[in-house]
């Protein structure tokens, strides 16, 4: 009797498991959605109002400005919408409080509005952040305006550069059509990232209780954001230095072996940590949005590149590597030296001169940036087999329920709500978009001199490149927070088929890259909407407009800093704690270089030195398999489904420009929150993990741009110190470690 009763009670707890969840799935499958996205909506609320012009174009304009601006420092300040989001909280307040409700008709039409149709609501809200998200998603061409005037030192026509910036942002919108079924509309596609500012939106306009002893969400953000900024003039102005602190450096000052190892600006990072907010979220993003099975799956691929196989094959001196230095992102002649890329260039037609190039040598990369190259193509492969393998059967599903009107297990709660209140953008919107915007591309390639380099043929691959990899790869981010770049690839075709052109080489990345990464911008922001239920034609229409607008503010910030800061980019002739060092622009310079001055011919084939490399097509293609086998066969066991090859392969694909203290300290923050603090405490993380982030980011931005403009245009950097300098005092790090090499300021080893 006992043994029935035990069976009956397992029959009962499976059903009752299954009951839960089907009413999930019914809600939304994944957890932190359901704990963090509100299924209700009120759809009489006005959307795109007057408030919403004029607060999210100023919000547009000031985010492009600002991030661009700070965009050329050595720590780059990347202020995300989640600023503008709060600022502009008040001001449409202060507005609905304020301005006249009488209706203003427009002459000779029907049409009238408001310039103030009632308190300021939560879409308004949504569309402005929106807005002030295409001004913070960054215009990757002005890297190439910069390394043209900043490192070739040509001049380079602003038109051409304006249609280039307007039409690689303006591509994405196609892309972005052909697979927001996919990618917004499916609840399994959840875009972590988003879930900060659907919290704080919650925060902001909802009535929230104050639990005892604790705070409410708003109270706690006030108190983030406050000491945030208040804590910034440390990292920022008094104690730069604290942005690493590599403690055996301070041990061993004498041991270029102990200073690799411990540097965290130029080594591994062992024992090095940080006491700055900025050098965690610099270049991997915050780690508080970031779900706990990415950042481990990143943190293992990083430990496992960077503590085993670069260390492994550096002091084996694979490559020769120990002629340079342990991680850098330049590049090298044969003694050891910067590349001097000017020997082999043809000053008349900006392209390669092989006489000189045969005469100068070859070129060579630290182990670690020749390493990365490799990685990248690995990543490329194991995306496209991971999400064949993992997601193949969910997309053939998807598309198949698309194409027969049907929604199935791809619909929550969310979707159900947006087909129902909403009128959707018709597909024919972004053909038309991406037919006009690929002919203006075509003359931004074709005219002006051709002054780009890139033929009309080397567009249209590009575009196909682009197509292809924005499913695959906006799966990985939609589930993973990470997203896997095309930049490599991009350059090793344009620089087989077409080398010798730089220009041509970083268009042709341009095009191919940043087209599809613009795709993803704009699908994340159509599932914010869809997440806090804003009229699709409404999102569209501001996308547009916003994309437009931010992209003619970063270029002209930049023509503007490139032409009023004096030696802007050059390191050595800065002055002290001078932050305008462009560590972004100097490694897509010297990508320029490899890729499209030297070109991949004479890099990865037997004609270079790394021909080797091409292997990791191969094995990057092959990784995924065993994972997906073990899923299959154990599909018990979570662990093995949350094994993503490409987000661990491409995980140091950062390094350079990113460090060891921002992987170091992005990882330590991010597992405890995310996995420890989220397991442990699940309710505090449901309530205050988003608001966290972006009270820390937005605090360290109003401070950033307080310190700019009040001392730093002054030339007023810091107090005259040790710890104004931006570095970690591991100069032996930088130093190569073969016998008889010479580089100044280094030991010659015997």
């Amino acid at each position: 009797m006992s043994t029935e009763l035990k069976e009956r009670n397992r029959r009962k707890k499976r059903k009752e498991k299954k009951r839960q969840q089907k009413e999930d799935i019914n809600d939304n499958p994944i957890e932190e959605v359901r704990l963090t996205v509100s299924t209700t909506d009120d759809p009489t609320l006005p959307a795109l109002t007057f408030r919403t012009w004029v607060l999210g174009l100023v919000s547009c304009i000031l985010l492009a400005f600002v991030n661009k601006f700070f965009g050329f420092r050595q720590n780059p300040l990347s202020v995300s919408s989640v600023a503008a989001q709060i600022a502009v909280t008040p001001i449409g307040r202060l507005m609905a409080a304020t301005l006249p409700t009488t209706p203003i008709f427009i002459p000779l039409t029907k049409w009238s509005f408001s310039l103030n149709p009632g308190p300021f609501n939560l879409k308004e809200h949504v569309l402005i952040t929106i807005f002030a998200s295409c001004g913070a998603g960054g215009v990757y061409t002005t890297r190439i305006i910069a390394i043209v005037k900043a490192f070739y030192h040509r001049e380079m026509s602003p038109f051409a550069a304006i249609l280039l910036a307007l039409t690689t942002q303006l591509l994405g919108y196609g892309w972005a059509g052909l697979f927001r079924k996919y990618l917004v509309d499916s609840p399994y596609m959840w875009w972590p990232s988003n879930l900060v500012q659907v919290s704080l939106f919650r925060t902001l306009h909802e009535n929230d209780t104050r639990t005892k002893g604790g705070l409410t969400r708003l109270q706690f953000f006030l108190m983030v954001i406050a000491t945030s900024f208040a804590y910034y003039v440390v990292p920022g102005y008094l104690f730069p230095s604290i942005g690493c602190l590599s403690i055996l450096c301070w041990l061993w000052k004498r041991n270029i072996f102990m200073q690799q190892m411990g540097s965290g600006l130029h080594g591994l990072g062992i024992g090095a940590f940080s006491f700055d907010w900025n050098a965690v979220i610099s270049f991997l993003g915050s780690p508080l949005s970031t779900p706990s099975h990415a950042i481990i799956n990143t943190m293992a691929g990083f430990f496992l590149v960077a503590y085993l196989v670069v260390p492994a094959a550096y002091y084996s001196n694979a490559y020769e590597a120990k002629r340079f230095p342990f991680i850098s992102s330049s590049t090298f002649d044969h003694t050891g030296h910067m590349y001097n890329v000017s020997r082999v260039m043809d000053k008349n037609t900006f392209s390669l001169d092989i006489k000189s190039y045969n005469s100068y040598g070859k070129l060579y990369l630290s182990l670690f940036f020749a390493l990365t190259y490799g990685l990248s193509f690995a990543t490329l492969s194991a995306t496209i087999s991971h999400v064949a393998l993992f997601h193949g059967k969910s997309i053939w599903r998807l598309w198949s329920q698309t194409a027969s009107g049907k929604s199935g297990e791809f619909s929550d709660v969310h979707s159900r709500i947006m087909k129902r209140n909403y009128a959707q953008v018709p597909q024919w919107w972004f053909h038309i978009l991406l037919a006009v915007t690929f002919a203006l591309s075509l003359l931004a390639c074709e005219g002006f001199s051709k002054q780009l380099q890139l033929p009309w043929w080397g567009l249209i691959m590009a575009c196909g490149i682009a197509a292809f990899f924005t499913l695959p790869i906006g799966i990985i981010t939609a589930t993973t927070n990470i997203t896997p770049g095309l930049n490599v690839i991009t350059e090793l075709i344009i620089g087989y088929i077409y080398p010798g052109r730089p220009l041509a080489n970083v268009a042709f990345k341009t095009y191919g890259y940043i087209s599809m990464t613009q795709a993803l911008w704009l699908l994340q922001d159509f599932k914010l909407g869809h997440y806090m239920k804003i009229p699709p034609r409404s999102m569209f229409i501001v996308q547009l407009v916003g994309t437009v607008v931010a992209s003619l503010v970063y270029f002209g910030t930049t023509w503007w800093l490139l032409s009023t800061v004096e030696n802007i980019c050059n390191v050595t002739l800065l002055p002290d704690g001078s932050p305008w060092t462009c560590p972004d622009e100097e490694v897509f310079y010297n990508a320029s270089i490899i890729w499209g001055v030297i070109g991949p011919a004479k890099m990865f084939t037997n004609r270079g030195n790394y021909p080797q490399l091409n292997w990791f097509f191969l094995i990057g293609f092959l990784l995924p398999v065993p994972g997906w086998f073990l899923s299959r066969k154990y599909p018990h066991f979570k662990f093995f489904k949350l094994i993503n090859i490409p987000v661990i392969v491409s995980a140091t694909m950062m390094m350079p420009p990113a460090r060891s203290i921002n992987y170091l300290t992005w990882g330590v923050v991010g597992i405890f929150f995310n996995y420890y603090v989220y397991k442990a405490y699940k309710g505090w993380w449901a309530r205050y993990n988003y608001i966290l982030s972006a009270g820390l980011e937005a605090g360290i931005a109003f401070m950033g741009i307080l310190l700019y403009f009040c001392l730093q245009t002054k030339d007023i950097f810091g107090v005259q110190w040790w710890g104004l300098e931006q570095d970690d005092y591991c100069p032996l790090a930088k130093c190569p470690t073969a016998p008889g090499v010479r580089v100044e300021g280094c030991p010659v080893l015997g």
